[in-house]
Parts: structure tokens; sequence; C-alpha cells
């Protein structure tokens, strides 16, 4: 049968939206329903159950900050950094999530940037206080949270996200997979510091479907958790589905599955097929799976508030699969431009803009780079290359801006040079990013040494896996004398890749 809750949800959820607001109100419709369940004996909570502890924590919350103090939640991965989102707002704070791969000292820039009163660790730190009744009141369109994203300044940016972006959304937007999905449970293990795993996860809370997280994405543990659980929906990257590919999923009983979604870089096609083949539309009674699995695909970005477009491949028929960015969601608009904004026409290149709700209102503290990615009549510049297809579809050309998607993270080149060229053997640094049948792209650098200077490339990989993310620092790195240049001396980046052959 299908989900029932979320008509009830979506239309509660659309008066006065906020994130403070949205558990309180989804517990109202689904009481003592499973909201969540973590591997690995975490937390398994009811609605009612998961309002309550939004309520406890923003009690303690509440007694340590003012409205409007910016909270950094910097929690290990799970619904426990979710809810803690949600108190934070609840007490009328804006929460900053931070990806727990981050290294001290880029927490540290992200709490000084944002001029932070507070750092959550553990929920523990606000637990017992008394409940918080009432929420600090809050428009939909104040901004809700800060998402930190590296930009080409090379330093994180902290992107400004409304109510309106990250709860009024999801309302609408669960009710794709929800009305298509028959009664089960989804299971994803998405970083919720990134704004893909942030949304996906209040998404499926307002569609009514409980979700099986794994805190730490493991393919075997996933695809167990499908087999075992008999799984309705899995969301993930293309990198997760690379990898559930090499666990094994073939020879395994994913028919379960009746959609696969994907977002934050784009799906392979033949990738997506083999997918929708280990799904089934339908498992009738004496006769088994039927059909295929419908394969959903999301384009957004942090700057968005997650999925600006979708695009759907219904079972048995080979479309809706490549290059398409896909249809816009209610409420956005795209346009096509040239470095001059002015529209091109059908099937020429230029970057991709697009105006919508979720659209963010700038970046925190930074009127520079905002001014540079906001038009003055509030385009989005994605920094995305694109080509206008028919019906309106966008075709996906590649990215203007020099970003690596390593397994669906955003790796900002230039941050990755910046620190690499603090070494003091290292004289210039170049980072682009090499394929990779796993994760997508993964961040290599070439460096020219500083004059009279030896340089090691194991020491530099090692050095630089000491001051970057994990998923930032580079795989590989190699010395050159000289890098390839164009005439007007930048690094021709492309031709990099023929060192790493």
């Amino acid at each position: 049968m299908f989900l029932k809750p979320l008509d009830r949800s979506a239309l509660l959820l659309r008066r006065n939206q906020t994130l403070g607001t949205v558990m309180e109100r989804l517990a109202r419709v689904n009481g003592s329903h499973r909201l969540v369940q973590e591997a690995g004996g975490g937390l398994c909570l009811s609605y009612a159950q998961a309002s309550k502890r939004v309520n406890r924590w923003a009690g303690g919350v509440a007694a340590r900050i003012e409205p409007g103090d910016r909270v950094v939640v910097a929690t290990r991965n799970g619904y426990e950094m979710v809810l803690l989102c949600l108190a934070t707002s609840r007490a009328g704070g804006i929460p900053v999530p931070v990806n727990p791969h981050m290294r001290p000292d880029e927490v540290r820039h992200v709490t000084h940037d944002c001029s932070a009163s507070l750092v959550l660790r553990s929920a523990a730190e606000v637990d017992g206080a008394d409940p918080l009744r009432e929420a600090v009141p809050a428009r939909p369109a104040d901004i809700a949270a800060l998402f930190y994203t590296s930009g080409t300044t090379g330093k994180p940016k902290g992107v400004e996200l409304t109510h309106r972006a990250l709860v009024g959304q999801v309302a609408i937007a669960s009710a794709v997979p929800a009305n298509l999905v028959v009664a089960g449970e989804a299971v994803m293990g998405l970083p919720v510091a990134h704004i893909m795993g942030f949304v996906a996860v209040l998404a499926l809370a307002c569609g009514g479907l409980p979700v099986y997280f794994l805190p730490k994405f493991d393919a075997a543990a996933v695809l167990d958790a499908i087999e075992q659980r008999r799984a309705s929906l899995f969301i993930g990257v293309p990198a997760m589905y690379r990898m559930l590919i090499e666990a094994g999923a073939q020879e395994r009983d994913l028919s379960s599955i009746r959609v696969w979604a994907s977002g934050a870089d784009a799906m392979p096609a033949d990738l997506a097929a083999r997918f929708k083949k280990l799904g089934a539309t339908v498992t009738l009674p004496l006769v088994g799976p039927v059909g295929e699995a419908l394969f959903f695909e999301g384009y957004g970005m942090v700057e968005t508030g997650g999925g600006a477009a979708v695009k759907a491949s219904p079972p048995l028929v080979n479309l809706g699969l490549g290059e398409s960015i896909g249809f816009p969601l209610p409420g956005y608009r795209f346009r096509v431009v040239d470095d001059h904004d002015r529209d091109v026409g059908r099937g020429q290149l230029g970057e991709l803009l697009l105006k919508g709700p979720g659209v963010t209102k700038g970046y925190w503290g930074d009127v520079a780079a905002t001014g540079a990615t906001l038009t003055e009549d509030g385009w989005l510049r994605t920094g995305d290359l694109a080509r206008k297809g028919p019906f309106g579809v966008v075709l996906f050309a590649g990215r203007k801006k020099d970003v690596i998607k390593n397994g669906g993270y955003s790796v900002y080149a230039l941050e990755v040079e910046r620190a690499l060229e603090e070494h003091p053997a290292v004289l210039e640094a170049a980072v682009v990013g090499m394929p990779d049948e796993q994760q997508g792209e993964v961040p290599v650098a070439a460096v020219r040494p500083a004059p009279d200077s030896d340089v090691d490339e194991a020491e530099l990989v090692a050095w630089a896996a000491t001051r970057l993310a994990g998923y930032k620092a580079p795989r590989r790195i190699v010395v050159v004398d000289e890098l390839p240049r164009t005439g007007t001396r930048k690094v021709q980046k492309q031709e990099l890749l023929a060192l790493f052959d």
C-alpha cells in the first residue's frame, strides 16, 4: 500500500515551515511510526521520540546562546547531527553542520568565520535541560542554516540557506519518491553535513518513509541491509554505486528495491541501467519480482539547498539516463548564457544559471563572493557548462569551476594547491581530478620545487594528508621542472593528466 502520511505531513509543513518546528509537526501526524534505525545499534526512534529529543536538546541549546547565534555541530555522522541542527534552530540559533572528515584546523576556520558562540561535539552537552515547548519564532525567509563549502578563494565559505529552502522544498520533493515507493524502508549512508544527505533525511521524514541509516558507508553492509530488510529505496552518490558493484551487487537479491536515487555528481548511464535491472517494479505472489526499478537522479548543489532539477528513468525504458540534467523542480527556472549573460541558442554551450526557492541568500560575511555568484536579479551562477536541449531539458557539459568531485564531495583545486604551496620545498602546485572507477575523480597534483630544494613525492603526499581532509588530499603527487602552460602562462590542467599514466 502507498504511504498515506505524506499528504497530511505536506499540508502541515506548508504553513510557516521552519527547521525548528518540522519534527514537532511531523510527530503530530506520524506519532509512534518509526523514523530511523541506525546500523550498529545506534539510534532507533519514532517520530514522537525524535520530537521529544529535539525539544529537550533545544532547551539545552537555548540556555547557552542568544537568538541568531551560530552553533557549529561537529558530531559524528549520524541522525544525532540532524536532530541537533533542528534543536539549534528551535532554540533560535543558526546550525552550522561540519563534515566529520574535516581536520581540526578546518573546523576552527569555520567556527571563526561564522563567529560561532557554541561548538557541539555531542548531544550530551545539551541534554538534561527542560524541554523547549515553543520554538523561537522564525520566518520561512530567515536564514535557517549555514553549510560550508570551499570556494574560489581557497577557504570554505558559509552558504546561507533559508527555512523555505531546507524545509519548504522537501515537503514537495518528498511527494515524488514516496508516492511511487511501496511501503517499506529506505537505506542510506550519506554524510548529513553534506547538503544532499541533510535534505535526503528531511525528505524521507516528510514522506513518512523510515530510514535505515549507516553512519559510515560500507558497501557490503548496504547490500546486506537491502537484502535482509527488503528495503524499497536506496539513496547514494555515483561512487557508492560503483562500490556496490565491486562488493558483488549483481550476485545479491536486491529485487525489493523499487527506486534507486542518486545525486551530487553525474551518474553514468550504463551504471544506472545496471541497477535498474537489479530492482523490480513489483513482486507478485507465486511469480516473484517483475520488471525493473525506477532510477531517480537529482541535480543541485549546496547553493540551491539541494535539488533544483530531477530526471527519472522508468522501468523497462532507457530514458532519463545520461547527460541530461533533467527538468526543473517546481519553482525553478533555468537559463544557459554566454560570458555576457546573454541567452544562447539551442545546442550552444554556455553557463547554467538558475533561480528558485532554494537559492542561497549569499555567503556569510563575504559580499564579494555573493556578488560574483548571484546576479542583481537573483540568478545563481552555477559554474556548470550546459546546452539547451529539446522540451526544456538542459544537457550537462562539464564544470566551469575548477572542482573535483571525489565520491560526491566537492574538492576545490585552489584550496589544495595553496595547502601544498605552504610546504617550504614547493614553489608551485597544480591540482586536477584524475578519473577513478570507484570515486569518480580523485585529486592528484603536479608540483614545481623551490630553487635548490629536494622534494620527495611520498613525503609530500603524507604532508598533505596531515593538512587536508582525507577526500581533499592528493592521492598522487609528481615533481616536474615545468608545468604545461598557455601563451598567457596559465597552467593547462588537462595536459597534467598525462603525467599520471
